[in-house]
């Protein structure tokens, strides 16, 4: 797509200093940090290819961030577990300065965020965990005060009753299989050992370094791991992001400390298919659901 260099330039700045913001609100709206990546992706895609017909942009912060909340909608349309939005009662009054709703909001956990409607939803994300005010986020969602307002007071309500519920959910685990796999990748990679590590490739090996770059193949997808070689800021452990089996980063000089990153393994007839490592997209672990194995 040709896009003029003095477009492209400062949007290129806008996405990179506006993607964590974006992100945490697309995870809490998808209730995945996971799937959250992979909506701000498909949002970024739509906004570079609407640019060069957009014309001049007055707000283009809330020009984003309404192509992020539109491709959130359409994920979870396409998931088909909620509708998009609810009629909510415009007559209805809240404070929109509520430090203790602030607080829970902060607090909730995405699959709890995920028991909200949309509309209440995202209300309560923009305001209470990304701090809009009502005029931004009627702008962006292109709803009335009233309704947001509306959605707000009942979201909270919500929030605050389900943080009295306790979490019942079971804990994931893994096949005898699939813990082999991981281990053996986690103990070679701390090793150091890349040559093993390669050995574990499939031919046809994809990477995803999220929000740098994409490789394909086994001879790719070694300057990947020479990459790793050169820097010592990294030790792995095995565990879970959500549900989903994971490699757990944490800094070599603070083993005890949360996690700062992962990366996501998917195998394929005991070879490593894919490869999707959130180094360079730590915002991602940010109340992200880890468990360490």
């Amino acid at each position: 797509m040709n896009i003029p260099d003095e477009i492209r330039e400062p949007f290129d700045r806008l996405f990179g200093e506006m993607r964590p913001t974006l992100h945490r609100y697309c995870a809490r709206m998808t209730g995945s940090v996971i799937d959250g990546e992979d909506v701000l992706q498909e949002a970024l895609a739509k906004a570079f290819e609407a640019l060069p017909d957009a014309g001049p942009i007055a707000n283009p912060e809330g020009w984003l961030f309404r192509i992020a909340h539109n491709a959130a909608l359409d994920f979870l349309r396409r998931r088909a577990r909620e509708k998009a939005f609810f009629d909510e009662d415009p007559d209805m009054i809240v404070d929109p300065a509520n430090p203790t709703a602030d607080r829970q909001a902060a607090a909730a956990s995405l699959h709890t965020f995920m028991r909200l409607p949309v509309a209440q939803r995202s209300s309560v994300i923009m305001m209470d965990v990304l701090g809009y005010s009502l005029q931004e986020i009627s702008a962006t969602l292109e709803t009335s005060i009233p309704a947001i307002k509306a959605a707000l007071h009942r979201g909270r309500h919500r929030l605050r009753d389900l943080a009295d519920e306790p979490d019942d959910r079971p804990v994931p685990r893994l096949s005898a299989a699939q813990r082999l796999l991981l281990d053996a990748y986690i103990d070679r990679f701390n090793a150091r050992d890349f040559d093993a590590v390669r050995d574990m490739l499939a031919d046809e090996v994809r990477l995803e370094l999220v929000a740098r770059r994409r490789l394909n193949g086994r001879k790719e997808v070694g300057i990947y791991f020479g990459n790793y070689s050169r820097v010592q800021d990294w030790r792995f452990v095995p565990g879970f992001v959500e549900d989903r089996p994971a490699v757990l980063v944490r800094d070599s000089d603070d083993p005890a400390a949360r996690p700062s990153y992962f990366i996501l393994l998917a195998w394929q007839d005991g070879k490593l298919l894919t490869i999707r490592d959130f180094r360079h997209a730590r915002y991602a672990a940010d109340g992200a659901e880890l468990f360490v194995l």
